[in-house]
């Protein structure tokens, strides 16, 4: 859904006219990526935690410009966003427990 909606982004606007949303979309990307090695290779929950909280705030600003450049582009992102909402709530309760 995420390939999808960055696509529907790229293809109505175009890499230049879209380029702040795409470097959001990419970061978002990157920052994803780093939580699972924070998380799962360094076992580091506090620091997942601290990441995947700017993680969280990257996606719902990609969601944001998303939905301002294409509704349904904007709407695709709503379940990853509903999805590591939740998953912050279980790191945090790691974080917290350890």
């Amino acid at each position: 859904m995420m390939a999808v909606a960055g696509w529907r982004v790229w293809r109505r606007d175009g890499l230049n006219a879209a380029r702040g949303a795409m470097m959001l979309f990419g970061l978002q990307l990157m920052l994803n990526m780093g939580w699972s090695v924070l998380f799962f290779g360094l076992r580091s929950i506090g620091g997942a935690l601290a990441e995947i909280v700017v993680l969280l705030l990257a996606i719902l600003a990609t969601t944001l410009l998303f939905w301002q450049r294409d509704r349904i582009a904007g709407m695709l992102f709503i379940p990853y966003a509903g999805w590591v909402a939740f998953a912050t709530v279980l790191n945090a309760a790691l974080w917290r427990l350890n």
